[in-house]
């Protein structure tokens, strides 16, 4: 396996990867050849048959009016005549499309065995940022040169990327849910957008239990989006205890044929590359790489299910993330007098036009609390953007949150906490911060 350098940044400089989320993607995409992908029909791209144009290397593309560059690897003994997979890899914040094709794209190049086109596009500013859906434009008229080009199988493309990149595979997922069939997100969080959002799209999410610049529920958030969209049984994954040294992945009962959910928490921080059994990362040890081409290599070539998919409204607050294993739920809360509920508020980590925050909320009284509403008013020109461990009303302005199925119950002195990302400037605290119960 090719050596990865430089594949992750200091903990101080990747944590800056939490840009503000973008707004909404723009309309459009692959037209016609995209749909394919789930109407039923293989389809044979353009580019099948015909002798190519393009090579393996650096090149650039015009895309939303702006010169793009991406890093093209085709296939040893390339076949016009036999559809490949395509993978695209996100690189992270302040890494490059040369990181990630050095790397072996995430360590599956090697794997492949010559049965994969790769793609590692190169993001503005080192960053996916998906400015009026600018990144999903790339994306999308990356896709649409290669395939008028070279052959690919519809019913095969996938996007992978760590931290930011990420994020940006999770805007893919959520925006182009009948181009893409399947995506590994690492460390990730909702940085990068989620247009839609509301179609199956399969997913493997993998994140570290003290990942300290994305912590593991903005994983587990987005993980719960497919949770929900593939139709899976809600369940709480077993995780593994700091010290361990280990990982567990869960493969989701329940989904949607064709749409399985796979989660994958290890003891570790913010790394694409975790090795059981050592503390320290390492590109040619890690366990990712493998179980991501097997997660990916599980779809043959042929289209997903045709069946519509659920037409169900979604729902218009955030989904409840589901219990972290050391703190299950009750279901049937104990009789007890109200406790002293608190609230205490702290900024985690700001940036150029966001800012990240949490909120400890805490029974100082001596019988057991069951449930709690914490209100706070933002300041003006902050609006919260993604919220987790806790359903919130209202993102601007006064704002109350109450707590999660998993954990409104809080023994004499016990805590928990909820956290959010936002827009607007993160220097001005909150006003008014309260809790009550129930």
């Amino acid at each position: 396996m090719a050596k990865r350098t430089r594949l992750y940044s200091s903990i101080a400089a990747a944590a800056m990867l939490l840009a503000a989320a973008a707004g909404g993607a723009l309309n459009g995409g692959l037209g016609e050849t995209a749909q394919a992908s789930t109407n039923g029909t293989l389809a044979a791209t353009a580019g099948c048959g015909k002798a190519p144009t393009l090579s393996s290397g650096t090149r650039t593309i015009s895309s939303g009016g702006q010169n793009r560059s991406y890093i093209l690897r085709i296939p040893d003994g390339y076949d016009r005549n036999h559809p490949y997979r395509l993978i695209f890899g996100f690189h992270w914040l302040n890494g490059s499309a040369n990181n990630v094709a050095s790397a072996g794209y995430y360590g599956l190049l090697p794997l492949s065995n010559n049965s994969t086109i790769f793609v590692a596009p190169q993001g503005i500013d080192n960053g996916w940022a998906n400015t009026n859906g600018r990144d999903l434009t790339l994306f999308d008229d990356i896709s649409r040169l290669i395939e008028n080009d070279l052959c690919v199988d519809t019913s095969q493309r996938f996007a992978l990327g760590w931290s930011y990149g990420g994020a940006m595979s999770y805007a893919v997922a959520c925006a182009r849910p009948n181009v893409i069939r399947a995506v590994t997100v690492l460390s990730g969080a909702n940085l990068s957008g989620c247009n839609g959002g509301t179609q199956p799209v399969a997913y493997f999410g993998i994140h570290g239990i003290y990942d300290s610049v994305l912590n593991i529920s903005a994983g587990r958030s987005l993980r719960d989006t497919f949770v929900r969209n593939n139709g899976c049984t809600a369940q709480s994954p077993r995780e593994p205890s700091r010290g361990s040294l280990t990982h567990i992945t869960t493969t989701y009962s329940g989904c949607r044929e064709g749409y399985p959910v796979q989660w994958a928490a290890f003891d570790g921080d913010h790394t694409p590359s975790p090795v059981d059994g050592s503390s320290s990362p390492n590109d040619s040890r890690t366990w990712t790489s493998g179980e991501i081409w097997r997660f990916f290599s599980q779809f043959a070539s042929t289209t997903p299910p045709t069946t519509a998919p659920p037409t169900t409204t979604p729902p218009t607050t955030p989904p409840v993330t589901t219990a972290p294993p050391t703190t299950p739920p009750v279901t049937t809360p104990p009789p007890s007098e109200p406790g002293a509920c608190t609230a205490t508020y702290r900024t985690v980590n700001t940036w150029p036009g966001g800012f990240q925050a949490e909120v400890t909320v805490a029974n100082n009284g001596a019988a057991t609390l069951n449930g709690w509403t914490v209100r706070l008013t933002l300041a003006s020109g902050q609006a919260i953007s993604s919220l987790w461990s806790g359903v919130n009303t209202g993102t601007t302005g006064s704002v109350s949150v109450r707590n999660a199925d998993y954990n409104g119950t809080l023994g004499a002195n016990a805590s928990t906490t909820f956290g959010f990302t936002a827009t607007g400037n993160g220097a001005t605290a909150p006003s008014g911060v309260t809790c009550t119960s129930p």
